[in-house]
């Protein structure tokens, strides 16, 4: 491998460089001087070093390499906390509202397998860690729900005992500024919505949620007993209370209906051990109270400061390992809405907008009595909203009456959206101190009006009265979507420019007493939105110096809370050290708001940040609807990547039929990111920069050098030019073009070869990808251009990333070959062999395969042992053996070692999609 790399040098500036190297590694395969194995093998070597590269960029990320220990971080940061108050009540007050909240996800990254994540956490702790050589870095198949829930919970114990780290060192630097002092500091707290997100799934039912949910708090009961057992006697009322409960909560979770017992008779069992153990398992906490005041009063000082640690952690999450996100779409809002009570029209449509406002402003007026929930009602429920709803009354009534849950509502487009939901919470019986009702942000059109949503709730005297009653208002912000159709550096400057109009909103309607809770949720890939360097940055950059400074001189107490999203995410708690790191870097983060902000010259120059952001968002927006984009996104689209998590691809089919994607929102956010890193372009963050640069180039210049906001964001663009090149994408381009197929059918002698390209050809040219792909690669390359010219920087993908994207192209040819050598047969079932050849060049391999291994059956059906009652006949196998083995196993081999590529790929740009 190396000696093919040396006779096409990758690390030359050739235009071709990528596709004469993939054309090498072809030929030598076709004609036998390379062997697979070798190739297999140079992959794996590649891949693991990219790995451990991604292990220390990931200490690095969370400062594990730098001087100071993350205790030492932490205990500066706890100390700097407590120096900002004048007095303990003070303190006190502040740190019993947290600053904070880590929100766990299930976004499908989990693209990797379990041992492989806990090597990558392992080196980033130990750098002397050894990788084992393992052949395939991927899972065996996508996790489950019940493995993501797992996982999460994993990650969020060790945030919890990071977390208690933190608030122990707060009560030592308390203590010794205040010696008689004791309260219980929640500066930061830990959140999930593993098990509770619906938005865009049906696999979740309601007994999936509420068993969730019992093992959130037998987890919780169980962490609290692990931790009073060494501080308090074994018979003290304190732990044979929460021994008690354990023992309800562990019958409750027995009872519950899962997917092969959920009858009328299963359900009104697990109802009468909800209703009649709810005491037992305690239905909120205030029950333990006076227990652990007792159990104090009896402590020595060594254990009160732990058992004070132990109190704090616990109140802080309620009866949970850590607080819940609920998830739906607008849409299910508006359905239920729709049937109880009649309103028709669309709100998403201006001229209708104010009717529907008054109609369910007139809903709010004339609800009196709430409506009887019980599981009778849930069973027979069939709008997902209202049993969505109807599950968090019964979580609320016998699980956990005193934590708020949050109820995240997808696409909303619409103050009628807040107003609706409240309706049918109240109409259910939950009270308005329970629900923190959160519109998300992500679309274009709700990033830019999110303002005028904000208002009309703000106008109904009903939302007002349950913004008081709750004390919070809750916004979430969303970078994916928003990230891939209009940019994603244009999509945060949208962010920052809501949140400043929803402060200006809170002035006029008199609500700044209220918290405001800033959700952001990006994730670990610049492609969703996180900074790519290190979290001190992540965190600086959606949460600027300026805009906190204008909150704070309104008075507006800020909650932030950020996502870390499945696989990649869990790894920022992978490990004690790493959870201890990270949490250490929350500290400091919250600890530095007093500190009075930098000037940034950013904000000197609203004309340039106007024009440069809309001039992003516009050509991001128009390469989205270009037909070329889909084509590209499509033409191998989900096929170069495996499954990477529970939730199911709606948008995918893995019928015979090609599916045809005509528009980037056919795919998820997050496959449409994975598949731009496979193709090594990232579109998403590079489109418009060029234009946008070019067309103020010296402030553009001035400003990347001087303003620490501009510059964070362009750290956005340095990453994405890191893991692009325009020779790979190039690249993937001519392959698809059936005239370089007939080209190279021109040039070859070979009579074998010149069918196999002609083949191609054909089947290239029937996929249409020549319609429209080189029309869109030229508005890329014509913006890279334009970017090259006016930024000065040095970052180029890297060689090893080349020669992996030029290995892939190799691959991929040698799997067209081999289907153009799949034997005729009769059309069968709508099954033909140009219908199996069309799936081939979309790599749709195993579904080819599975259909190739129905017509072409290895062997025959044994029939020796049966009796037919006649002279035996011939019983030679007349299998299709040597097809398999010349055609079908190679393919299903190479396409094995595609996928194992992008797995490389993959580790050297650090993050899934």
């Amino acid at each position: 491998m190396q000696k093919l790399q040396d006779s096409n040098p990758i690390e030359h500036s050739c235009g071709d460089a990528v596709q004469l190297l993939s054309n090498k590694i072809s030929d030598e395969l076709s004609n036998g001087r390379l062997a697979l194995d070798d190739v297999e093998a140079a992959v794996r070597d590649l891949r693991d070093a990219n790995l451990c590269d991604r292990a220390a960029r990931l200490r690095s990320y969370v400062g594990l390499n730098e001087d100071l220990t993350p205790a030492d971080r932490m205990d500066a940061a706890a100390a700097t906390l407590v120096e900002a108050y004048d007095n303990p009540v003070a303190l006190a007050d502040a740190l019993a509202r947290p600053s904070f909240a880590a929100v766990f996800t299930a976004h499908p990254t989990f693209a990797l397998a379990d041992k492989i994540y806990r090597h990558i956490v392992d080196m980033a702790t130990d750098p002397e860690h050894k990788l084992p050589e393992f052949k395939t870095h991927r899972r065996e198949a996508p996790p489950t729900l019940a493995h993501e829930q797992s996982l999460a919970l994993a990650a969020i114990l060790r945030g919890r005992d990071a977390l208690d780290l933190l608030n122990a060192a707060i009560l030592r630097h308390a203590a010794r500024k205040w010696p008689d002092t004791i309260f219980s500091p929640r500066p930061l707290i830990l959140s999930t919505w593993v098990g509770f997100d619906t938005d865009g799934r049906n696999d979740i039912h309601w007994w999936d949620t509420l068993r969730i949910r019992l093992a959130l708090k037998r987890t919780q009961l169980e962490r609290l007993h692990r931790q009073l057992q060494p501080l308090v006697a074994s018979q003290s009322p304190l732990l044979s209370r929460i021994d008690e409960a354990l023992t309800a909560v562990a019958e409750q979770e027995a009872a519950c209906p899962n997917h092969q017992h959920h009858d009328a008779s299963a359900i009104s069992a697990f109802a009468k051990a909800l209703v009649t153990r709810r005491e037992a398992a305690l239905p909120n906490t205030d029950v333990l109270l006076p227990l652990f005041e007792q159990a104090l009063s009896e402590a020595d000082s060594a254990t009160r400061s732990e058992l004070i640690t132990a109190r704090a952690g616990f109140f802080a999450h309620g009866l949970s390992a850590a607080h819940i996100h609920t998830r739906l779409n607008a849409a299910q809002i508006y359905n239920v809405a729709r049937h109880r009570l009649g309103i028709e029209d669309d709100p998403n449509v201006p001229s209708r907008r104010r009717t529907v406002l008054t109609q369910i402003n007139e809903a709010l007026d004339e609800l009196q009595t709430p409506l009887p929930v019980d599981f009778g009602a849930l069973m027979i429920e069939q709008s997902s909203a209202a049993r969505l709803m109807m599950t968090m009354a019964q979580i609320l009534k016998h699980i956990d009456s005193e934590t708020p849950i949050r109820f995240l509502i997808a696409e909303t487009e619409s103050g009628y959206t807040l107003l609706a939901t409240l309706w049918l919470a109240r109409l259910l019986g939950i009270q308005d101190r329970q629900i923190q009702i959160s519109p998300l942000f992500e679309t274009q059109d709700a990033l830019e009006h999110g303002e005028i949503i904000l208002e009309e709730a703000f106008r109904s005297p009903h939302w007002r009265s349950y913004l008081r009653a709750n004390g919070k208002l809750c916004l979430q912000f969303g970078y994916s979507d928003s990230g891939r159709y209009i940019g994603q550096l244009a999509a945060t400057n949208l962010v920052e420019r809501l949140r400043l109009r929803t402060l200006a909103l809170m002035q006029k309607h008199g609500l700044q007493d209220l918290e405001l809770v800033l959700f952001d949720t990006h994730g670990e890939s610049i492609g969703r939105g996180a900074h790519p360097f290190r979290l001190t940055d992540r965190l600086s950059y959606f949460s600027p110096e300026h805009t906190h400074a204008l909150f704070a001189k309104a008075g507006i107490h800020i909650r932030e809370e950020t996502a870390f999203q499945g696989a990649d995410g869990y790894m920022l708690f992978g490990t004690p050290q790493i959870a201890e790191a990270t949490v250490a870097i929350l500290a400091e983060h919250i600890s530095q708001r007093h500190n009075e902000a930098h000037p940034d010259p950013i904000y000197d120059e609203p004309d340039f940040s106007a024009d440069f952001f809309s001039t992003i968002a516009l050509d991001t927006s128009a390469l989205v609807e270009d037909p070329g984009y889909a084509a590209l996104l499509g033409a191998f689209g989900p096929a170069l990547i495996d499954k990477s998590g529970s939730r199911p691809s709606a948008r995918q089919a893995d019928g015979l039929s090609v599916t045809r994607i005509t528009h980037p929102s056919q795919l998820r956010a997050i496959p449409n990111n994975a598949i731009l890193q496979q193709l090594g372009w990232w579109a998403n963050v590079l489109q418009g920069l060029g234009t946008a640069a070019s067309r103020h180039p010296d402030t553009f210049e001035q400003l990347s050098k001087s303003s620490r906001r501009f510059g964070l964001a362009l750290d956005f663009a340095r990453q994405a030019l890191a893991h692009s090149d325009i020779n790979v994408l190039r690249s993937t381009i001519r392959m698809l073009d059936p005239g370089t197929w007939l080209d190279r059918a021109a040039s070859t002698r070979d009579e074998e070869k010149r069918r196999q390209y002609l083949g191609l050809a054909r089947g290239l040219e029937d996929q249409e990808f020549w319609k429209s792909l080189p029309a869109m690669f030229r508005r890329i390359q014509a913006d890279h251009i334009a970017l090259r010219a006016v930024w000065n920087h040095t970052l180029r993908m890297g060689g090893t990333e080349r020669t992996l994207h030029a290995i892939r192209h190799a691959v991929i040819e040698q799997i067209w070959l081999l289907a153009t050598r799949i034997p005729y047969f009769s059309p069968r079932n709508d099954i033909s062999r140009e219908t199996l050849l069309a799936l081939i060049l979309r790599l749709d391999i195993p579904v080819a395969l599975k259909h190739l291994a129905q017509i072409f059956p290895r062997s025959a059906d044994v029939v020796a042992d049966i009796d037919f009652y006649e002279p035996v006949g011939p019983r030679d196998d007349h299998g299709f053996t040597r097809e398999h083995e010349d055609i079908f196993v190679p393919m299903q081999r190479l396409f094995a070692l595609q996928r194992e590529i992008s797995v490389a790929i993959l580790h050297a740009n650090g993050t899934f999609g």
